[in-house]
């Protein structure tokens, strides 16, 4: 299906800027391929190209990544749900999953406080959903549950793509805002997906 062709190609592209960066090895598990500063002077090099629209994409975009986890959880514990829908929120979660540990390392490496970037002014504009929406999402069965999730995830990946052009944009290191290309590709080519399935409904 179309949307396992998307995916892989995003976990690729992924799994490419992942080797890309590294230069020494790992050693941590959850991110292989990074450099985890085996050397005493690839720490300070690493840390001296790092701006703070780098901390605060990764920041942000681990929150944002991890609430498209929940609500891909959310519609696929349902029954009757649409099973390209299904299929997209698989895909969501197999290709945001591994972004996610890869931006931690990066905040980590950086001896970056994701806390001191928290999210409490995000919203609809960041593409953010609230409780409610949540909420609705969780009450909502079969296809009305498929256009809902539908609905909110384009809501949710325009979000992710404007957070990422600012990265591209303002970014500073060269990994990072490869990643923020790849999520701005992978994310607009779901959008489109999206927008043509929900046209059914």
């Amino acid at each position: 299906m179309k949307f396992r062709t998307a995916a892989t190609a995003a976990l690729a592209l992924t799994a490419a800027l992942s080797l890309t960066g590294c230069s020494t090895g790992s050693d941590d598990e959850s991110m292989p391929g990074m450099d985890h500063g085996s050397s005493e002077q690839a720490p300070d090099a690493t840390t001296a190209e790092v701006n703070d629209a780098d901390v605060m994409f990764a920041s942000m975009m681990i929150v944002h990544h991890e609430q498209a986890i929940e609500m891909s959880d959310i519609v696929l514990a349902k029954d009757g749900v649409d099973p390209q829908v299904v299929e997209l929120a698989e895909a969501i979660k197999a290709a945001q999953g591994p972004e996610i540990e890869q931006l931690q390392g990066w905040l980590e490496d950086w001896g970056a406080d994701p806390d001191d970037h928290q999210m409490g002014g995000m919203d609809h504009g960041d593409g953010m959903m609230s409780e409610d929406d949540l909420a609705a999402l969780e009450a909502a069965d079969g296809a009305e549950a498929s256009r809902l999730f539908l609905e909110q995830m384009i809501i949710h990946h325009e979000g992710a793509v404007d957070m990422a052009q600012t990265q591209v944009d303002d970014g500073s290191t060269p990994d990072a805002v490869d990643l923020a290309q790849t999520i701005i590709d992978a994310q607009t080519i779901e959008i489109q997906q999206m927008r043509d399935l929900l046209a059914a409904y």
